[in-house]
C-alpha cells in the first residue's frame, strides 16, 4: 500500500477527516500539490459517483504516477426527494438564496435547507450523508467506494465541530449531531469515513 495518498481538495474539513482515518492505518494524507492553481473541473454529473470520477480523472493528470483521491458527497433529505444531493455544496447559491448579510456559504446552505423544510413541520426529517470516493492514476479511475450514514435534520444547530450541514445532522444512536462528536468518532461513523475505510481495505487486499 502506498505511504501517501493525495487528496484532490482544499477543504480543511475533508482533509482533517481523511487524515484521521488514514493515520490509524499508518498512511499520510496530503493535499494534491499545487491544487489551488489547478483549474477545477466542471462537476456536471447527476450522481455522486459521476462527479467523483470527473474530479479524480482530472486531478490525477497533474500528479503523474501518483494515486489521487477525489470524493463527491452530500446530504439527501427524504422529505425533499433527496435534495440537496449533488448540489449540497452550492444549494443556496444555485437557488439564488442570499441569506443574511455576511453569512458564509455553510450558513446560507443550512438556512435554505430549513426554509425548504418549513412546509414539513411536525414531521421528523430523516436524511443521510452519502459519499463516493474515486481513486485514479494518470487520468484513469482504478477503484470506487461509497459510504452512507443515516440521521435526521434538526431545526436548531448543535455543536461547533465539523462543517457543512453537520450542526443540523443528528445521529439518534449517539444523541448528538455530527458537529458534536469527536474526530475519531466522526471518522468511524461518517459517510466519508466509511467510504475511505472501504478504500483502504481494498488497497490492502489489492495494492494499486
Amino acid at each position: 500500500m502506498p505511504q501517501t495518498l493525495y487528496i484532490a481538495t482544499t477543504n480543511p474539513g475533508k482533509l482533517r477527516d481523511f487524515a484521521t482515518s488514514a493515520a490509524v492505518h499508518g498512511l499520510a494524507i496530503a493535499s494534491l500539490p499545487g491544487i489551488s492553481d489547478i483549474p477545477a473541473p466542471i462537476e456536471d454529473g447527476d450522481t455522486f459517483a459521476a462527479n467523483a470520477h470527473i474530479k479524480a480523472i482530472a486531478y490525477s493528470t497533474f500528479a503523474p504516477g501518483e494515486l489521487v483521491i477525489a470524493d463527491d458527497s452530500g446530504l439527501e433529505v427524504d422529505a425533499l426527494a433527496g435534495e440537496p444531493g449533488v448540489r449540497s455544496a452550492r444549494y443556496a447559491e444555485d437557488a439564488g438564496y442570499a441569506g443574511p448579510m455576511g453569512a458564509g456559504i455553510d450558513e446560507r446552505n443550512n438556512l435554505y435547507l430549513l426554509d425548504r423544510l418549513a412546509s414539513h413541520q411536525g414531521e421528523k426529517w430523516p436524511a443521510r450523508y452519502h459519499c463516493v470516493i474515486a481513486i485514479a492514476r494518470n487520468g484513469q479511475v482504478l477503484l470506487t467506494t461509497d459510504g452512507a450514514v443515516e440521521g435526521e435534520i434538526l431545526k436548531e444547530p448543535r455543536g461547533t465541530g465539523g462543517f457543512g450541514y453537520d450542526p443540523h445532522f443528528y445521529l439518534p444512536q449517539l444523541k448528538q449531531t455530527m458537529a458534536e462528536v469527536d474526530l475519531e468518532t466522526r471518522s468511524a461513523l461518517s459517510h466519508r469515513g466509511k467510504a475511505f475505510l472501504k478504500l483502504l481495505e481494498e488497497l490492502r487486499r489489492n495494492p494499486l
